[in-house]
């Protein structure tokens, strides 16, 4: 793999990851979603009008783009298992920005998904 479909690639992932985080914070601001017949459409408008919704959304479009343009470069057999960076990223950014906690079963867990990936990298 060249260094442009790494770029591509990774560009993806980090974009991925960041709406994850977007999203989430969009939902903080409203607390826990109970949907139900009579709050379904202002409950939707209520996330609709939350900047991080909305960003996180742009994100997830252009992070769609910058992957397909990385797919067209890269065996999807090496691309697609490289989106499991996307769990550590979110994860550090979770711990964080958000104080969620990090155990020593979740760092041990991304531990091995980055020698995962590092492996897969390397064939």
């Amino acid at each position: 793999m060249n260094i442009n479909a790494f770029g591509y690639l990774i560009t993806g992932i980090l974009l991925n990851a960041t709406a994850q985080f977007l999203l989430k914070k969009g939902t903080m601001a409203i607390g826990e979603i109970h949907l139900n017949a009579d709050n379904w459409f202002s409950t939707g408008m209520q996330l609709a009008l939350q900047w991080p919704i909305i960003a996180g959304i742009a994100c997830y479009g252009i992070s769609l783009i910058v992957w397909i343009i990385g797919l067209s470069r890269v065996d999807v057999t090496i691309a697609y298992p490289m989106l499991s960076l996307g769990y550590v990223v979110t994860a550090i950014a979770a711990w964080y920005f958000l104080g969620e906690v990090m155990s020593m079963q979740r760092i041990l867990a991304i531990g091995v998904i980055i020698g995962g990936v590092a492996l897969l990298v390397k064939s």
